[in-house]
């Protein structure tokens, strides 16, 4: 009777040994049939107390409010420029080229830029370019079918110009920035920052009383006439479209 009850127990322990594999094998096959589903329950069901809370929630949605005001400001501003741009070639008359502007040099910025349209559209050196706004430089050069325009923000650039409001004369000079320097004729100036600044009456190389600029501040203290910085009305960094005031 001993004999025979050694293998019925060999067998019970060997079962006993299989039952952990079996059941790790069991719950493998679980998870691979349940793609882990059981653990992610798990895991959202203990790490719920430390979920973001209200707070962030409300950062959140502030954040996307301040995101969809900014892609509408970004709209209605390029709705603008289209606009100007629409309004700038519908005011082409006799006299004016609308051209595009089809290339900059990065290393020049704020010197010349190159138009799409050339000596074939009657375009020639010394015409004058107007850009949304106002006056923006003159052809410095042209082909056939292209123009290169020296910017008055382009340094040595030189053009006659007054001030509408007082009546005074005064050279606008580029010096390689976004705001070219106004040297007065007279030393006894009455301007003051906010007056626009126009192409002055006497010239023949522009048309007079083209828009210019606004002036920023006045150096009255500058040797020997007093100096202003200003602010082109129409930046040349922005602009796409232009009007050629041909001669």
């Amino acid at each position: 009777m001993g004999a025979s009850q050694w293998p019925a127990g060999s067998r019970w322990r060997g079962g006993r040994r299989l039952w952990p594999w079996l059941g790790l094998l069991a719950v493998l096959a679980l998870v691979r049939w349940s793609k882990g589903a059981g653990f992610l329950d798990a895991y959202a069901l203990l790490s719920r107390p430390f979920w973001p809370g209200s707070a962030q929630k409300e950062w959140l949605q502030s954040a996307g409010s301040l995101e969809q005001k900014a892609q509408l400001e970004l709209l209605q501003q390029d709705n603008a420029r289209l606009r100007k741009l629409l309004e700038l070639n519908r005011q082409t008359a006799q006299g004016q080229v609308a051209a595009a502007v089809i290339s900059r040099n990065a290393a020049a910025w704020w010197e010349q830029l190159e138009l799409g349209k050339g000596s074939l559209d009657g375009i020639a050196k010394g015409d004058g370019v107007i850009g949304p706004g106002g006056l923006i430089g003159r052809i410095q050069s042209a082909t056939p079918t292209t123009a290169r325009v020296r910017l008055l923000t382009a340094p040595g650039s030189q053009i006659g110009v007054w001030v509408p409001r007082t009546r005074q004369h005064a050279l606008l000079v580029g010096v390689g920035t976004a705001r070219p320097l106004l040297r007065f004729i007279d030393k006894d100036v009455k301007v003051h920052a906010g007056d626009l600044v126009s192409t002055s009456p006497a010239s023949t190389l522009l048309p007079p009383n083209l828009p210019v600029a606004v002036i920023q501040s006045i150096n009255s203290r500058a040797v020997p006439a007093p100096e202003g910085i200003v602010q082109l009305i129409a930046s040349p960094e922005a602009v796409d479209w232009v009007q050629v005031q041909t001669r």
